[in-house]
């Protein structure tokens, strides 16, 4: 399985950014996906995850209510709304496939890593 990130860039302090991450196989349908993110001189850490269905969905304390991860298993992608973006934002975004149907949310449930996006937030 490959999985393609995409969607990073520089934006300012309250403004947005989708990313989406393709999968190569259509298998990633029947796992739950995630995104991690690892800022500068941090270790990776937890963003968002969602089950194949789509039906269950977890976020980390410090994006709940800003970001969103949504699927779409026709066109084997995940999308990751994050809107009022904030400088402490700022890491470099990997998606990721998870062992299990249900999502996981430390980096043990994943199996499968893309190659990751940087996303920097200007104050």
């Amino acid at each position: 399985v490959q999985l393609q990130a995409s969607g990073g860039g520089l934006v300012q302090a309250g403004g947005s950014l989708r990313l989406s991450c393709a999968s190569s196989k259509r298998t990633a349908s029947n796992n739950a996906m995630g995104w991690f993110r690892q800022p500068p001189g941090k270790e990776r850490e937890f963003v968002a995850a969602i089950s194949w269905r789509g039906d269950d969905t977890r976020y980390s304390d410090s994006v709940k209510g800003r970001f969103t991860i949504s699927r779409d298993n026709a066109k084997n992608t995940i999308n990751l709304q994050m809107n009022s973006l904030k400088p402490e934002d700022t890491a470099v975004y990997f998606c990721a496939q998870g062992l299990w149907s249900r999502p996981a949310t430390n980096s043990e449930g994943y199996r499968y890593w893309g190659q990751g996006t940087q996303v920097t937030v200007s104050s």
